[in-house]
């Protein structure tokens, strides 16, 4: 069972969604709107969607958003916050990697697809290659795809930090612990979060996560092996060109 089966719950889940700044998330949905090409109706995938911090206002403008993602929790949030809206958007749970692709319209049904939040790097290569042709396999020619990572080697390896304190939300506070092992290219987090309550009481909760380091070269090749030809990177989610110590990397590709 993969690790991010259930780590977004509890405090986790919560820590996550305080961590997401307004002005963030408007700079992505801008970039989506600029980048995707997408009009009024077409279909549009969010996978690993979350609590829909995407999925929601891109369907508010008309677009028919269909999100999938493993966590139970994140997809009710997401249709709570649907409720009984009249919007395109069909949230599914689903490990994608396994999904029946005839669940949500089948082979080239999408005209676009993203994958932010920094979930790309969650496989190693064999499975973010296969990741990466499923996209590929929904997307109708010509569709493009966005997705976002924090966990490049060109951004996250030159500030590495093998312990991090960062604060989530106005009472929440995280400690992360990094193990990078050069040798498969693969970090191990060990995560613990603090949060304050009343009478001076402190819930924990701890998790581990796993991801996999990546060069922007080797991701690029993997995007063309699957069929998904580059068209840009960029360093910031406001579009300027991706440079070296960039906090993360936004790759945008088309379906050839």
């Amino acid at each position: 069972m993969p690790w991010y089966t259930d780590f977004f719950t509890a405090l986790p889940q919560q820590a996550w969604k305080e961590a997401q700044s307004e002005e963030a998330t408007q700079q992505e949905l801008e970039l989506l709107v600029e980048t995707l090409a997408f009009g009024p109706h077409d279909r549009l995938l969010d996978v690993f969607c979350g609590y829909g911090r995407h999925a929601l206002p891109l369907a508010r403008m008309g677009a028919n958003v269909t999100g999938v993602d493993i966590s139970a929790v994140a997809i009710a949030d997401l249709r709570a916050s649907v409720g009984r809206k009249k919007l395109a958007l069909n949230a599914l749970v689903a490990n994608f990697m396994i999904l029946d692709p005839a669940l949500i319209g089948g082979a080239e049904s999408f005209g676009a697809a993203y994958c932010l939040g920094n979930s790309l790097c969650f496989f190693d290569r064999t499975d973010m290659l296969a990741f990466l042709r499923r996209i590929a396999g929904l997307l109708a020619p010509g569709g493009r795809f966005l997705a976002q990572s924090g966990m490049v080697a060109e951004s996250f390896l030159p500030d590495f930090q093998e312990r991090a304190w960062l604060d989530a939300g106005p009472d929440i506070q995280v400690l992360i612990q990094n193990d990078y092992d050069p040798l498969t290219a693969r970090v191990t987090q060990k995560i613990r979060y603090y949060r304050q309550g009343e009478n001076n009481s402190t819930e924990v909760n701890d998790r581990t996560a796993h991801y996999y380091v990546y060069t922007v070269a080797e991701l690029l090749s993997l995007f063309r092996e699957a069929g998904l030809m580059p068209v840009d990177t960029y360093g910031t989610p406001t579009g300027e060109s991706y440079q070296v110590g960039d906090e993360g990397i936004w790759i945008l590709a088309q379906k050839k």
